[in-house]
């Protein structure tokens, strides 16, 4: 039996995502597209909950439905810029569509909103006052969200204007407007957002001095990623912009090297990540790669695409997908 979510009338069909494993014994093979299981997760997490008031992961294995712990919104690329169509990317409509998204996520009144990336895009000949105004635009919508939000840079929010610019026009709600990569907590989840717009030798992705497909995540960053890690305490969510799990263009070049990052630690729970428009998901080591599906893709609001993330007491995650968006279980 496929095992999908129904929320609302806005949700339509979906698209399979294959995945790495191979189906359980107790599982149809069609189901395991869906229907995703880590019951090796606690014995390779050993994640410190000393100092919690309760663990998150206390009900695993009692047979009850496990409450929920926190409950987030995600959306990705939406690039919005007042340009003509090129190709299936719909510039001007990713206002509508952020305006859908954050109503829902209002209406659903989840913990808080995060943007995985590409928010803006530009459009032609270039002007960086052009595009800071279509940053300020999206990020107006994006501010409707009545709780804190976050953003992730993409390697388009710098195509005309630098991080700095970027970061000082959008609100990263408890975050220094300095922050490129940065860490919150929120109801026992602790969350790193991580930015991989630099160059191979470190520099900084600045007013479209970069190739997108030299993208990597630099070994001071990485410093600070494996301190992270060290001294949290809690289970670990990852956002990030180009995905982590893979090789090739539309991947971080050194992937590998921050999969083992995230491996050694034993606390991650689950990356999501943008850039690539299509969609997709893996499970690595334990680790769970969710891409979501890119918002500027197609015409009209059957072709939006953004999801609610429900993380249980248990260490279950739920992602129910919106529009476009694929719905996945990723359990514990």
């Amino acid at each position: 039996m496929l095992r999908l979510f129904q929320p609302t009338k806005i949700r339509q069909n979906e698209m399979q995502f294959k995945s790495t494993e191979k189906a359980t014994p107790n599982s149809p093979a069609g189901d395991k597209k869906w229907v995703v299981t880590r019951r090796d997760f606690l014995k390779l997490s050993g994640v410190a909950l000393s100092g919690l008031a309760f663990n998150p992961f206390a009900s695993f294995g009692s047979g009850k439905t496990s409450p929920s712990l926190i409950r987030f919104g995600m959306v990705t690329d939406s690039h919005y810029a007042d340009s003509d169509p090129k190709g299936t990317r719909y510039y001007r409509q990713s206002l509508k569509k952020m305006k859908e998204c954050v109503e829902l996520m209002n209406d659903q009144k989840v913990d808080f909103l995060v943007e995985l990336g590409d928010f803006k895009d530009m459009s032609f000949p270039v002007s960086k006052e052009r595009t800071l105004g279509y940053l300020r635009a999206i990020e107006s919508v994006f501010q409707k969200f009545r709780g804190p939000t976050y953003h992730v840079l993409g390697n388009h929010d710098t195509d005309s204007i630098s991080k700095n610019e970027f970061l000082a026009a959008v609100e990263n709600t408890g975050t220094a407007k300095s922050s490129k990569y940065y860490s919150f907590s929120s109801k026992g989840i602790y969350f790193i957002v991580l930015d991989a717009d630099y160059r191979s030798d470190g520099s900084d992705y600045d007013s479209g001095n970069f190739d997108w497909k030299d993208t990597n995540v630099p070994a001071f960053e990485q410093a600070w990623l494996r301190q992270e890690l060290k001294s949290a305490t809690l289970p670990i969510i990852v956002f990030i912009h180009q995905p982590l799990d893979g090789s090739g263009n539309l991947y971080v070049k050194n992937a590998a090297s921050i999969r083992s990052l995230l491996r050694k630690h034993k606390k991650v729970l689950a990356v999501f990540q943008g850039h690539k428009h299509a969609g997709d998901y893996n499970r690595i080591d334990g680790i769970y790669y969710y891409t979501l599906k890119a918002l500027v893709e197609g015409s009209g609001s059957e072709n939006n695409s953004y999801a609610i993330v429900d993380v249980k007491r248990n260490g279950d995650i739920i992602v129910t997908g919106y529009r476009r968006a694929v719905s996945k279980k990723l359990l514990l």
